[in-house]
């Protein structure tokens, strides 16, 4: 990690489950609990994704805790909130997406400056045998490392 990021939630099943394609970095629209609550690395970007209305990307079910110390209006933990991109980038991902097939996913949501940021990619899914192949690979890889750490001793 480079200096001055601080992860604050990542999307594991993400590389699992889709081929990335290409990513990028996204600011997000937050109110101030919201930011609040993210400091405390309560939130949860599992089941969420990229939509797009009205030429904007939007994060759809993205979960933010509320804010404990915050007041009685409090926000709607499961709102949609806006991602903040350049125009560019917002075009080529519209064009992209309305391809079959292609998905926004966010990867992780980390502070970057005092920024509250989210890496989103462009992805399509993978298919069923595309995962077991990945689960065989990743199994071989730990016997081959099991093997030579048994080598060492």
């Amino acid at each position: 990690m480079s200096d001055g990021v601080k992860n604050i939630c990542l999307n594991r099943k993400a590389r699992f489950n889709y081929h990335i394609l290409e990513t990028f970095e996204a600011g997000l629209m937050l109110t101030g609990t919201e930011v609040k609550s993210l400091r405390a690395g309560r939130a949860n970007i599992k089941d969420s994704y990229g939509g797009i209305e009205d030429g904007e990307i939007w994060l759809i079910g993205l979960h933010i805790s509320p804010y404990e110390q915050g007041s009685t209006h409090a926000h709607d933990p499961e709102r949609p909130r806006k991602l903040l991109l350049s125009a560019r980038e917002i075009r080529r991902l519209i064009n992209k997406v309305q391809e079959k097939g292609h998905t926004i996913v966010p990867l992780r949501m980390y502070f970057k400056g005092g920024w509250a940021k989210v890496e989103i990619a462009l992805a399509t899914g993978k298919r069923q045998y595309d995962k077991r192949h990945a689960i065989k690979e990743r199994d071989a890889a730990r016997a081959v490392a099991r093997a030579r750490r048994g080598e060492r001793e």
